[in-house]
């Protein structure tokens, strides 16, 4: 599988960004949860949001419940993420990533057992 992440950019403080990861290579199963992780300078990888490919449920981290939103597009196998009141604190690379057999929520802990990632997509907000 190969994941292929963009939309990164720079954009002012309270601003809005879209982030596209689109798959290919294979099919993807009902089972397969993907989602997206993102890293700061000098931090450690950390969790954002994820959804499961079958059903659509979606699980997030609390420093973006309410502002960003993780949805997908089956047919063309793409999933992304709306983030909307962006923060400076939202700053980092953005990484897409995708678990077989996995819940959202056990996606969200998983960070060093993820079957495949993307190449990251940089967000910078100004403040």
């Amino acid at each position: 599988v190969q994941l292929q992440a963009s939309g990164g950019g720079l954009v002012q403080a309270g601003g809005s960004l879209r982030l596209s990861c689109a798959a290919s290579g294979r099919r993807t199963f009902s089972s397969t949860s993907r989602g997206w992780f993102r890293q700061a300078p000098g931090k450690e990888r950390e969790f954002v949001a994820s959804l499961n490919w079958g059903d659509g449920r979606t699980y997030y981290a609390d420093s973006v419940k309410g502002r960003f939103s993780i949805s997908r597009d089956n047919a063309k196998n793409t999933m992304y993420l709306q983030m909307t009141s962006l923060k400076p604190e939202d700053t980092a690379v953005y990484y897409c990533g995708e678990k077989r057999g996995s819940s959202p929520r056990a996606m969200s802990v998983m960070g060093e057992h993820i079957d495949y990632w993307g190449q990251g997509t940089l967000v910078t907000v100004s403040s």
